[in-house]
């Protein structure tokens, strides 16, 4: 369960958006940036885990914020995060297509885009075990190419390989360390959540972990320092050792792949095959992040459908556990999706896109009201604290703590709309179209079924299995 969460959160938002975060914010202000999301995602991540070995259930958040808030706020969270992950399918496709082109530039898109659907797809329909599997094995690439870096980056900085040492030249070079203002920190700062996200994968597979309450709270413990430990060593390894103003910096896209600071700080210390190599980790990086997307966004789509929030058919179970329906209908979704990045210049796809961003920091919102909520409900209800099998610490500073920094988030989604010229209308709408979906899920399903925000006394939390 680690190692999901791992390689859920290493991923390109580590491989490429780290050199766009430095370029943008300086050394300092990117340090600074992911520091902050990496102690929201803390808190976050400690507080799904106290949920989620207290009541083990897949697809958690829905399951929650029905049971703590309010069955609207459930039922918006869960087809909320389907969505989600379901697009990320689509963005994932993409990516792996292009890389693809790097190796193969006359190939055709669809053979590789339908090749690594399959995989995803494959890779879902053997088992549990089999996405487990597949997910540990990615993530150990990632982890090796990341603590090859920090280790060859270190001793570059210093001097043993690589020429002569840099020292803090390039950390402090022009007005480095921070550079750009409050704003462009704002900027790297929901860049850096983007990169954070797939974090809170440990719930998901809560209610399919052999023993949730042993393993949650050893995942949960583990799994903030580790993506602290690479997250803020590599981007200070690369502010060391590329200056924040350097152009190649700058250049964040999938199909620039040589432009990676990964790739320039192994081409600086002589390694010649470095941008095939990169291009080889990202590519696992891709599958990774689709092969997960479609782990838990079938997972949520089963529970919804089991809640009666989704069609019946979709809460199917096969022979060896796999919720096919949804299966299915997620990996449809996402090829729908896919396919309309080929017209009208991707405008539809974009769209998706900039919905599915949104969709993740209001699911990291749902998770932080879902944990206030269910202490107040578990403490209301005469039940004491001793009695948790895992306790997340900092109540309730922390759930509060990681609220008002994603609101944060989500309202600032939109701030480079700004400019001197005015206001860019169509990427004000793109940024924040997340918000109207969310919201006539929510709205919708309370005016249908007249729910109410739950008191804590009446919040169902005994197990699922005691029911």
């Amino acid at each position: 369960m680690t190692m999901i969460s791992l390689g859920g959160a290493i991923g390109t938002g580590l491989f490429l958006a780290s050199g766009t975060a430095i370029h943008d914010a300086g050394p300092g202000g990117a340090l600074l940036a992911y520091f902050l999301i990496g102690i929201m995602v803390y808190f976050l991540v400690t507080s799904l885990g106290e949920m989620a070995t207290y009541m083990p259930v897949s697809g958690t958040f829905s399951t929650y914020a029905s049971r703590f808030v309010d069955p609207s706020f459930g039922f918006a969270i869960g087809w909320n995060y389907w969505y989600n992950w379901a697009i990320t399918i689509a963005a994932e496709l993409s990516a792996a297509t292009l890389i693809m082109k790097y190796w193969f530039p006359h190939s055709p898109s669809i053979l590789w885009s339908a090749l690594f659907l399959a995989i995803m797809l494959g890779l879902n329909l053997l088992s549990v075990k089999g996405y487990g599997e597949s997910e540990y094995w990615f993530a150990i690439i990632k982890i090796i190419t990341v603590i090859v870096f920090i280790v060859v980056g270190v001793l570059m900085i210093i001097g043993i390989v690589g020429g002569k040492a840099v020292g803090f030249s390039n950390f402090t070079a022009g007005d480095a360390p921070f550079h750009g203002g409050f704003l462009t920190v704002l900027g790297v700062f929901m860049a850096a959540g983007f990169s954070f996200q797939g974090t809170e994968l440990v719930g998901i597979a809560a209610g399919e972990s052999e023993n949730p309450k042993e393993n949650v709270p050893r995942a949960v413990r583990t799994i903030f320092w580790r993506i602290l430990f690479f997250y803020i060593l590599a981007i200070f390894v690369i502010g060391m050792l590329i200056p924040f103003n350097d152009g190649k910096l700058a250049i964040s896209d999938i199909e620039q792949i040589t432009m990676s600071p990964f790739t320039i700080v192994f081409e600086k210390v002589g390694i010649a095959f470095a941008a095939s190599v990169m291009n080889a980790v990202i590519l696992t990086s891709v599958l990774s992040a689709g092969n997960s997307g479609m782990y838990a966004s079938t997972r949520m789509l089963w529970v919804l459908a089991k809640e009666g929030k989704a069609p019946k058919f979709l809460s199917k179970l096969s022979g060896r556990g796999v919720p096919v329906p949804a299966l299915l209908m997620t990996a449809a979704f996402g090829l729908l999706a896919f396919l309309a990045s080929f017209f009208g210049e991707g405008q539809v796809y974009i769209w998706l896109l900039n919905a599915s961003g949104m969709a993740g920091f209001i699911a990291w919102l749902g998770i932080a009201i879902s944990h206030y909520r269910f202490r107040k409900a578990y403490l209301a209800q005469g039940n004491s604290l001793s009695d948790l099998p895992y306790r997340a610490k900092w109540f309730p500073f922390g759930p509060i703590f990681a609220l008002i920094l994603c609101a944060i988030v989500i309202v600032g989604q939109g701030y480079f709309a700004f400019s001197e010229d005015g206001i860019d209308w169509m990427t004000l709408a793109a940024s924040y179209i997340g918000i109207p979906l969310f919201l006539v899920f929510w709205l919708g399903y309370k005016w249908k079924y007249k729910t109410k925000v739950l008191k804590p006394e009446e919040c169902v939390i005994d197990h699922p299995m005691d029911e």
